[in-house]
């Protein structure tokens, strides 16, 4: 007779995780809201672009951009370190998105950054910023379980 003793842990998703994986599904959301309301086009004026809910300019190049966003965050939130990088990474870049839209409205001919968006850019910046600067590994839960063998 014998006794043995098993470890079973049970991890779930972190903070960072989840925000990477709802940023990620919400970013592709966007790209294909973005495609159906007229933004295949590559108009770069903000004021001239198609705009997504009446608010937001878009064009084919920005809408790729979201729907290449939705696929890193998704991507990312399989580990805790890759969906951190993500949160920081995407919030550095919508951070200088967000200046960027004040510098040239249009994207340098490029991408319609200013109008709306600017300030868009600016809440996801400090947002995925404040969850990646801020992210922990969320305490692992272990459970020993001792069973008695004959």
């Amino acid at each position: 007779m014998g006794t043995a003793a098993t470890t079973h842990v049970h991890t779930g998703r972190t903070a960072a995780q989840w925000a990477a994986l709802i940023f990620g599904i919400v970013f592709i959301a966007v790209a294909l809201l973005g495609f159906v309301s007229g933004g295949m086009t590559m108009e770069s004026d903000p004021a001239r672009a198609p705009h997504l809910i009446g608010m937001f300019p878009v064009n084919l190049l920005h809408n790729v951009v979201h729907l290449a966003f939705g696929i890193w965050g998704i991507a990312a939130a399989r580990t805790h370190a890759s969906a951190r990088g993500y949160c920081v990474g995407a919030g550095a870049i919508y951070a200088v998105l967000a200046v960027l839209g004040w510098l040239s409205p249009n994207g340098f001919g490029l991408v319609p950054l200013g109008g709306n968006d600017i300030g868009l850019h600016a809440v996801l910046a400090i947002a995925l910023l404040a969850v990646g600067l801020t992210a922990r590994r969320d305490a692992v839960r272990t459970e020993t379980h001792t069973t008695t063998r004959a």
